[in-house]
């Protein structure tokens, strides 16, 4: 039987296990990414470890999420990451030169490669036909220090585009369509292959946008062929040395396919609170709006530039709403300027924000008390905007710029014809805001800089054979990393900083969860289904684990955050039965007893000394696992295997 992309990509990189669906695999990584709300923790664990250079062929640290120096702590976190680049042999992106996912996606991304980033949304490698994969901090110091990434096989799916979009019908809703589809569960435990004659009119930008946005899905990954698109787009760089051919077997096995057709797709838009919850842009006609934002990863390309450019040229944006647009690069920036591009969107009324994630991560460009905000971005949920009561939307650029000129939720396709946007053969080359390393030897005499904010590596307890602890908090379904450990320019400088962060630990649901937690010395924390979701960041499981957090039990987790937590030194467990959720209620008295006896078995009892119940629970853990959380976290089994 034939292979898929990503089976090919897995096989090739293999260093252990098999392609048997739900298997343990590890995997040779070729490249890393991390950005420095999470690159800092990456560091000083890559730090702890005791290595002394890096071991990929290729690992880039990005300065694109605390641009907002408000305060030393940002810039200390910049000057520390600068030097441990240099003397560490790591290429260093400096403040300014743009969002990681794009920049790497023009200047390092190469078709058949694995990358894995500190970032949720480092699928966006996908759309030039890399595995690339979002990881928690620890993981990505592993990788970059040679040791394997370990993933749990994947299932497969496929999704076939026919047909051809329409104008103003944009890759971003091709993007919302799967998310309506599938929801934001629908690709937990799966890699989505992109294909059908539908992929041909679409460039590598518009791949990369639907890659970007196959992380709301909870997919491990997406991916598309490298195929001749892929080979214009490396060309047009400057690098077309590095194209490599790569289309599944024509008889390769998947376990669901999934048909869109194109032509009869229409502008989609996500409404509060999630990615999922899709309609159509002229359902909604007539809501008013105060804030369009522009940019982000998903959408801030040179094609979604021009576009924007061309559509808001001689015109004024409505006096009511406020618009910003992020440019993702400096390349795009100043190839929007070398147009005049640019003029035409500072004509409009819009402001230009610097080449960074900005208002995506809550840094900067809040909207106003119960605003509603049209977002090109990737996430809508609740506060992250920085606005606890905003109703935030997920748009297409187009349908952002038909909201700023109109002031109200306008079908884009009222604006009357689409303006032939065409994209030039070759891009501005200029790497000179990427700094290269030293010389292994240059390196030997270099200090690594650190300021009173970086705090040291938290150290975790091993596991013991008996748990007594009590439910600390209990959630619902879909809490995202960002209700865990919430973004925005207040807390974000403190990302180097675990026992400062940990004061802000669930504030969104329970304001006195990080106090509570503190004072029991030992908790236990209750969720539902998909607990974890959203981003990357090992945050939300390293401030859980100072807080003496020691298991997790939920209906169901997400994949990067069930690994952060087990890195953690926190059992990740889920309800054998889903409907033994409602026996449990904060503040009771639970007990594990038999821990490792129940780890081998697969369940482990939980008591409810409160109550009395006694609940399964369902522990699926690889051997490696079990003695990852046996010696109290990844750092701490990393050291004993040395």
């Amino acid at each position: 039987m034939g292979l898929t992309i990503a089976q090919k990509i897995i096989k090739s990189h293999l260093i252990s296990g098999d392609l048997t669906v739900g298997s343990e695999v590890a995997l040779k990584i070729d490249q890393t990414l991390t950005q420095d709300a999470t690159g800092t923790m990456a560091y000083l664990e890559f730090e702890t470890m005791g290595l002394k250079r890096v071991k990929t062929e290729k690992s880039v640290a990005y300065i694109d999420h605390n641009t907002l120096q408000s305060g030393f702590e940002n810039a200390d976190d910049h000057r520390y990451i600068q030097s441990v680049c240099k003397k560490h042999g790591i290429y260093f992106s400096r403040p300014g030169n743009g969002i990681c996912h794009q920049v790497h996606l023009e200047r390092f991304g190469i078709p058949g490669k694995t990358l894995i980033g500190s970032d949720s949304h480092t699928p966006t490698g996908g759309g030039i036909g890399m595995l690339a994969m979002g990881a928690g901090g620890l993981d990505v110091a592993v990788a970059m220090g040679g040791g394997a990434y370990y993933i749990t096989m994947p299932k497969m799916y496929k999704v076939n585009l026919k047909g051809k979009l329409n104008p103003f019908v944009t890759a971003k809703d091709i993007s919302l369509e799967i998310l309506r589809i599938l929801s934001v569960k629908g690709g937990v435990g799966a890699i989505i292959e992109w294909g059908g004659e539908g992929i041909k009119n679409l460039s590598v930008p518009e791949r990369a946008t639907i890659t970007n946005m196959g992380t709301e899905l909870g997919a491990t990954t997406s991916i598309f062929p490298s195929d001749e698109v892929t080979k214009e787009f490396l060309k047009a760089q400057g690098r077309e040395q590095d194209y490599v051919p790569l289309c599944s077997d024509p008889d390769a096995s998947y376990d669901k396919i999934i048909e869109i057709d194109l032509n009869q797709l229409k502008p989609l838009i996500a409404c509060p609170h999630s990615p999922d919850n899709i309609v159509t842009v002229e359902s909604l006609k007539g809501v008013k709006v105060d804030q369009v934002c522009i940019g982000s990863c998903t959408n801030s390309s040179l094609l979604d530039m021009l576009k924007v450019a061309s559509l808001l040229k001689g015109k004024t944006i409505d006096p009511t709403v406020s618009l910003s647009i992020s440019p993702g690069s400096k390349q795009v920036l100043s190839m929007l300027a070398d147009c005049g591009a640019l003029s035409d969107i500072l004509s409009s009324g819009a402001r230009v924000l610097e080449c960074a994630c900005g208002p995506c991560i809550g840094m900067g460009f809040s909207p106003n008390s119960c605003g509603v905000s049209l977002r090109t971005f990737n996430r809508n949920f609740l506060g992250r905007s920085g606005t606890a009561d905003a109703s935030v939307y997920l748009v297409s650029p187009e349908t952002a710029v038909a909201a700023a000129l109109t002031g109200y939720i306008t079908d884009p396709r009222l604006l009357g014809e689409m303006p032939e946007v065409k994209m030039p053969s070759f891009f501005k080359i200029d790497d000179s805001a990427i700094i290269e390393p030293a010389s292994e030897e240059e390196a030997k005499d270099l200090e690594i800089l650190r300021g009173p904010n970086i705090k040291p590596f938290p150290t975790s307890k091993p596991q013991l054979d008996t748990l007594s602890a009590e439910l600390v908090l209990k959630v619902e379904d879909n809490i995202t990393t960002d209700h865990i450990m919430p973004a925005g320019a207040k807390i974000l400088p403190y990302r180097s900083n675990i026992p400062h962060l940990s004061q802000f630990c669930f504030a969104v649901c329970d304001e006195t969860f990080s106090e509570r937690a503190k004072a029991l010395g030992e908790s236990i924390i209750v969720g539902g289904s998909n607990y974890g979701q959203g981003s990357s960041r090992e945050h939300a499981a390293l401030v859980p684990m100072y807080l003496g957090v020691r298991a997790v039990i939920t209906k169901s987790f997400a994949r990067i955050h069930i690994a952060n937590l087990i890195n953690a030194g926190i059992m990740p467990l889920t309800f054998k039965n889903p409907d033994d959720y409602d026996k449990l209620n904060q503040g009771d008295k639970l007990e594990l007893t038999n821990i490792f006896e129940g780890m081998d078995k697969g369940e482990i009892i939980l008591k409810n000394n409160s109550t009395g119940d006694k609940i399964t629970l369902v522990c699926d853990f690889t051997q490696r696992q079990k003695e990852i959380l046996k010696a109290g976290g990844l750092l701490s089994y990393t050291k004993d295997e040395k």
